[in-house]
């Protein structure tokens, strides 16, 4: 959910949008946007069209800087910059991608928008040109961007989503660790309830928020490659599906989220981020973001934040070390220069990913860059990435647009009381099939 860096705002619009497709864009946006690059300058020298999403400083600065330094260490090489805010990003994308032309390096969520454009012949495939440098990434953060044992991007941001708690409120219901398991999450629940405290922060209407849970009560429950083999197939019907969406339905009807909780936005006044960060609810499921927003949006915890993963779902097929997110990453047009793929590697460097990190308050993708978080929950974070087993990209980005968007819609219903866990099974399993 983070596109751009040090922008949470664009940050909130990519959960938002990460399921919708343009349309209806005019013609002349296509020749707006130089996707076309035919890798010569005015010079005689080599160009290289870079499409990103950082639109706001101190990273802006940051990466236009990062390009400098490129052209300089590579005579007759020029990187011209295309920075678009993250809905006109994906607007102008979509039609360029259905031209067949892409810029020569331009910003991905990996997950099926990726897939379409290799599907389409569109990308470059980077497993041999990047196999050298990349060995030292988080293994968790290349997934996204890897189909078919082939590397197709690589990322410069990875998160994960956990839940974010207010330590105080948690020793008022005596509460003395974080929960580990969903029965004892459960009774955490409880515990804060007969306190008077309210447990969970829920952004009811914006809908992703909720479908972070249905997604990690799946993996915890049928099983991460349960999860992805139900993608392949087309098929969510499982009994493992099925109880993730019962688990789901259990912690609703303990009533454990804020009032008014159907109709709250995320970084609204008095929404999910602000309930938690102004102490009025005890928790929040949500990304490595969820520090920075709710400060912004309240007042933030300060040292009494704390972070713990997921909890295991008791006789699920999943594990605790199973990881929930994504992050951002760049991809190659197929044709680009080979100036193009020597970029990637020069932002890749790990002196770099530190100052993204220092700078812009990204988690590393390079593991020797772990050192630059100072930060006890991001590092707490950046661990538990490390340390993982297995990851999933956000749904409503691993899946096509239309079938992402199904899943928000139906977790929103179930949450609502207006269907049932098999509903949400049979109802994702249509369009999936449809598409």
């Amino acid at each position: 959910m983070r596109p751009a860096l040090g922008n949470t705002s664009s940050s909130l619009t990519r959960r938002r949008l990460l399921a919708a497709s343009a349309a209806g864009l005019a013609a002349s946006t296509l020749s707006a946007c130089g996707g076309s690059s035919d890798g010569g300058n005015s010079s005689g020298g080599t160009t290289i069209e870079w499409w990103n999403i950082t639109t706001t400083n101190p990273a802006k600065k940051i990466w236009a800087q990062r390009a400098k330094e490129f052209e300089a260490k590579n005579p007759g090489v020029k990187v011209k910059i295309v920075t678009l805010e993250n809905e006109a990003y994906k607007s102008k994308m979509t039609a360029l991608t259905a031209s067949g032309k892409l810029p020569d390096v331009f910003h991905t969520w990996g997950g099926g928008v990726l897939k379409q454009q290799i599907d389409a012949g569109l990308v470059d495939d980077l497993t041999s040109s990047t196999a050298t440098w990349t060995k030292g990434f988080v293994p968790a953060s290349l997934t996204a961007y890897q189909f078919d044992s082939k590397t197709y991007g690589i990322p410069f941001d990875i998160g994960a989503v956990g839940f974010w708690y207010d330590k105080a409120l948690f020793a008022t219901a005596g509460i003395d660790t974080p929960p580990t398991t969903w029965g004892g999450y459960l009774d955490a629940v409880d515990k804060l309830k007969s306190k008077g405290i309210t447990p969970i922060a829920l952004a009811g209407k914006e809908k992703w928020p909720g479908m972070y849970y249905w997604a990690y009560l799946a993996m915890r429950t049928a099983g991460l490659e349960a999860l992805q083999k139900a993608a392949t197939d087309n098929d969510f019907t499982g009994q493992g599906f099925v109880a993730a969406g019962q688990h789901l339905k259990d912690l609703v009807a303990l009533q454990p989220f804020q009032k008014g909780f159907l109709g709250a936005g995320y970084s609204t006044p008095g929404g999910q981020a602000a309930s938690v960060g102004n102490g009025k609810a005890a928790m929040e499921l949500m990304g490595q973001w969820a520090p920075s927003v709710e400060k912004s949006s309240g007042k933030g915890l300060g040292k009494d934040l704390g972070f713990f993963s997921f909890p295991a779902v008791e006789g699920g097929a999943g594990a605790l070390t199973e990881v929930f997110g994504g992050g951002g990453g760049h991809a190659v047009r197929k044709g680009a220069p080979k100036a193009a793929v020597d970029f990637l590697k020069f932002f890749a460097d790990t002196a770099f990913d530190k100052k993204l990190v220092t700078g812009t308050g990204v988690l590393p993708v390079v593991k020797d860059a772990a050192s630059a978080l100072t930060d006890a929950n991001l590092t707490a974070v950046s661990t538990a990435l490390n340390q993982a087993t297995g990851f999933q990209l956000y749904l409503d980005q691993a899946y096509a647009p239309a079938v992402g968007q199904e899943v928000n819609d139906s977790v929103a219903a179930l949450i609502a009381g207006n269907k049932s866990p098999e509903q949400v099974a049979r109802s994702i399993t249509q369009v999936a099939k449809s598409q």
